[in-house]
């Protein structure tokens, strides 16, 4: 199993845990397929041209068929004349490729191994304690010159009902916020630095009515 270095919300490093059992599995062509399947969705294929009978030029033969001496042709809308259409050129489509969810779940588990086994991915105890953009900008920088990362991109995985700290840091240039459910392959493989709260793994505990 992967040892994790654990830092406190106030930067101070503490005993390493082990990333759970699930996420213990590299799988590098699952990977390659996720990210490309993300890639492939935020393509918005504007790209467009026309074809030959959507030009504006006269649809009427150039010349006559025979005596000319030359080729024969038909209307100056022709691909092979300039300032006729296209051949074969983009035609605006867009092509939604999809990955099963399960493949999806097993994707980003594969990320998230790859990223703890090159030393890019912390836990932080505590993170409901950031309430300033000044504390989690402290936090980042101590982080950073502790692991000896260079990059200012980093990936900050919080628990969906912990909305402090999501404000606190979506306002540091290159920090990106999200919650476990919402990650994809590409988005955590891109990630100079990934933090996670410390239970961030553990599933929230559901209050019954009545309970109170």
């Amino acid at each position: 199993m992967l040892k994790l270095n654990v830092y406190s919300a106030s930067g101070v490093k503490k005993e390493g845990v082990n990333l759970p059992k699930a996420y213990g599995l590299e799988n590098l062509a699952l990977m390659a397929q996720a990210i490309r399947v993300n890639e492939g969705r935020g393509h918005f294929a504007l790209s467009k041209v026309k074809s030959r009978g959507e030009v504006k030029k006269s649809k009427s033969k150039i010349w006559r068929q025979k005596g000319t001496g030359r080729a024969r042709h038909g209307a100056r809308s022709a691909p092979i004349f300039v300032g006729g259409g296209v051949a074969h050129g983009p035609r605006g489509l867009k092509r939604n490729i999809y990955l099963p969810r399960k493949m999806r779940k097993m994707a980003v588990r594969a990320a998230i191994s790859l990223a703890a086994r090159k030393g890019k991915l912390v836990f932080v105890e505590g993170m409901e304690k950031i309430a300033k953009t000044h504390d989690a900008k402290k936090l980042l920088q101590k982080i950073r010159k502790d692991i000896g990362t260079g990059t200012s991109q980093s990936l900050i995985v919080l628990a969906k009902e912990n909305k402090k700290p999501r404000l606190s840091f979506r306002n540091l240039a290159g920090a990106k916020v999200s919650d476990l459910a919402s990650l994809n392959t590409r988005l955590v493989y891109l990630a100079g630095l990934i933090i996670m709260e410390r239970n961030v793994f553990e599933k929230p505990k559901t209050v019954r009515k009545g309970s109170e």
